[in-house]
């Protein structure tokens, strides 16, 4: 993972490994609408044997929401296919707190009623004393309920965060997500909450226990959750670029967060995937591409059919030569081959 610039596979990623533990927003679907490559890709990787399952840091519906969702869009699921933040939240208060403890949730209907299945009552405000706050994602949360919470946790409760994704995608591009509120607490109180969904590994290691994965690929759009996810948990993982990450922040990706694979869309999961190799000093080649670095200057060459591995080349040239990540390139330079190829990246 962590110790490689990217990997290969000659084979369609499906028939390499056996369950596919995939997100949903930015990979399945961008807020309400279908991401068009998806369903094919996933019925195809079933016929290749790939299973799958869904982990959502979205605390907002629950599993059989969600389920039925995804059967809307093309999508064959049932609720114990998807495991979400909420679920995860919901059993670590079970775990901290005594059966009936009275937790405040700062989130939607469905976060309550995972609160409840685990034996706790909801409180309605600060002043029933709550043990817990729990905070998920949820559209309709506002300044006073945030006040609620921040008065909760200064009193002594406990403080539980279902995740902390600043943003989420839509049709519209991107929203305020469930972080960018955790934020608006803590700049309140000036201490973190306990967080429960990706990066921390617990929700992926309990859909390979329920899958019984033997090799599991993480399959996700974001870089701190699903990709640091993926590495915290020693297992391999494709970035799709249909949600949140584009080019760029992945050239400025630092260890943890660097995928073993990249596709433009889920269709990554049926089909080979090239390695980037060296080309001389400071230089790597891909599908036709040339990437070379000097200095904080990256410029590619060549003429390739696939932006992807334009891609390739530019982020195992960029990742040999700052190791340690924390550094973004300038504009890329280009060839009057590549010039449009840049362009599309938005790397220009």
């Amino acid at each position: 993972m962590t110790d490689r610039v990217l990997s290969s596979s000659t084979e369609p990623l499906a028939n390499r490994y056996d369950v596919a533990l995939l997100d949903l927003d930015g990979v399945v679907y961008r807020g309400t609408e279908v991401i068009a490559e998806a369903p094919p890709a996933l019925d195809k990787a079933t016929q290749l044997g790939m299973r799958r399952a869904f982990v959502t840091n979205n605390a907002s519906a629950a599993p059989e929401t969600v389920a039925a969702r995804l059967a809307g869009m093309g999508v064959p699921a049932t609720p114990d296919d998807v495991i979400t933040s909420a679920q995860a939240a919901a059993r670590v208060l079970a775990e901290r707190l005594p059966a009936g403890a009275r937790v405040l949730v700062v989130g939607t209907d469905a976060l309550a009623r995972e609160v409840l299945s685990r034996g706790l009552t909801v409180a309605s405000d600060a002043e029933d004393q709550p043990a817990a706050v729990v905070q998920g994602y949820s559209p309709d949360t506002g300044w006073r309920l945030l006040a609620e919470a921040v008065v909760a946790v200064r009193r002594g409760a406990l403080w539980i965060a279902t995740n902390t994704d600043l943003t989420i995608p839509s049709p519209r591009g991107l929203l305020p997500g469930n972080g960018a509120f955790v934020a608006a607490v803590r700049v309140a109180l000036e201490v973190d909450p306990l967080v429960t969904g990706k990066p921390e590994p617990a929700m992926h290691r309990e859909m390979m226990q329920r899958t019984g994965a033997r090799r599991p690929l993480i399959v996700g759009d974001r870089l701190d959750t699903d990709i640091e996810g993926a590495t915290r948990a020693g297992v391999d993982s494709l970035l799709v670029l249909t949600g949140v990450t584009n080019p760029r922040l992945l050239l400025g990706a630092g260890p943890p967060h660097r995928p073993t694979y990249i596709s433009a869309s889920m269709a990554g999961l049926v089909s080979g995937q090239p390695r980037p190799r060296p080309a001389g000093v400071g230089a790597y080649e891909c599908g036709g591409f040339t990437a070379t670095v000097v200095g904080r200057q990256l410029r590619l060459d060549g003429a390739g059919v696939d932006d992807i591995d334009a891609l390739r080349a530019l982020c195992a040239c960029w990742w040999s030569a700052n190791p340690g990540g924390g550094a973004e390139p300038s504009p890329v330079s280009a060839s009057d081959t590549t010039r449009a190829v840049i362009d599309r990246l938005g790397l220009a």
